[in-house]
């Protein structure tokens, strides 16, 4: 069905995607918020990658609740992996995507739609909020507009570039076909901005709305919030990885971000280097010798760029001379603070 008879369709479905794995306490939050949405026509996929504790059961027992929940158990093969089989077995016109440990606003999905039909739009957005284990709401992390507002492609990449762009998948309503044949890469943290920057180059752009109308939950222990300071998440070096790639589709496509696509390489690799444990920083560890180079050859844009903060810069300069004595210094600041 081609896009422009999907759009005319008075209730189009919408199937929501939600990877699961060993998260108990948060589920039937999560489900319910689906479930109570002002907007009925839709179907709720729980991919269950392979729970081990009793999370497999409680999906079996939330679909007995309601005709609208399809559940799939599947071998654990990671957050990609489920999201991917969903994407596979969605029977909707557009897709939605909710992380298993968040919920969402009643009216997220009604707004969404509204949008998509009445402004013709591809994608869609709301804003977010998190919220702790306490129930109190933490600092935004991505402002919220005034106002909702259409965001040409180029300028939804360059504020992904600037750290201030919402690159999750699961604040947006997406129209299928733009989804259709793609993949979330599987293995990897911070697959959302991998597979964002792909889709950006068929779009014209997303339209953005101010309600912060989906709620992640902040909980020590997930794949990027350890409660060991001494564990180091393999996001950080996902997300040099990425600005790698953000790179070769800023040459190719949008030669004009050039310096916007240097600043955001140096602030992810900031981000890896104040976050590998000093151990780790040896001359047989490639990966971390490769950020050094990177540092180390982008020495002139760390002064120049316009982007980067005075902080940024002398923390990328120091970095980039004696690494590892840099953050022996930077630990036993913290510590006595």
């Amino acid at each position: 069905m081609v896009i422009e008879e999907i759009i005319k369709q008075k209730e189009p479905l919408i199937s929501i995607i939600i990877p699961v794995y060993n998260i108990l306490d948060c589920l039937e939050k999560c489900v319910n918020s689906c479930r109570n949405q002002t907007y009925q026509n839709l179907e709720i996929l729980l991919i269950d990658d392979g729970s081990t504790d009793g999370t497999s059961e409680l999906c079996d027992k939330l679909k007995e609740t309601d005709s609208r929940i399809r559940v799939y158990h599947k071998q654990n093969g990671g957050t990609s992996s489920a999201r991917n089989l969903g994407i596979e077995l969605a029977r909707g016109d557009y897709l939605g995507f909710v992380d298993s440990d968040d919920f969402i606003s009643e009216k997220m999905y009604e707004t969404l739609l509204n949008t998509i039909q009445k402004q013709k739009a591809l994608v869609a957005q709301v804003s977010r909020d998190e919220i702790d284990d306490r129930g109190s709401k933490l600092p935004d992390v991505c402002i919220p507009p005034k106002e909702a507002y259409f965001c040409k492609t180029k300028d939804f990449l360059k504020e992904l570039l600037l750290h201030k762009g919402d690159c999750s998948f699961c604040t947006k309503l997406f129209a299928k076909e733009v989804i259709k044949g793609k993949k979330f890469p599987e293995g990897k943290l911070n697959e959302d901005f991998y597979l964002i920057l792909n889709i950006l180059q068929e779009i014209d752009g997303i339209y953005i709305l101010p309600y912060q109308y989906y709620h992640v939950f902040y909980r020590l222990g997930s794949n990027t919030r350890k409660e060991d300071k001494n564990q180091f998440s393999r996001v950080f070096t996902d997300i040099v990885e990425n600005a790698d790639w953000a790179e070769k589709i800023v040459q190719k496509y949008y030669p004009d971000l050039q310096e916007v696509c240097i600043r955001f390489g140096l602030v992810q690799r900031l981000d890896y280097l104040l976050h590998i444990p000093v151990p780790r920083m040896t001359n047989d560890n490639q990966f971390y010798q490769k950020v050094k180079k990177y540092l180390r050859h982008h020495r002139w844009d760390m002064i120049k760029n316009i982007y980067l903060t005075p902080k940024n810069k002398i923390y990328l300069l120091l970095l980039s001379v004696a690494p590892k004595k840099i953050r022996q210094l930077h630990k036993w600041y913290r510590e006595i603070r």
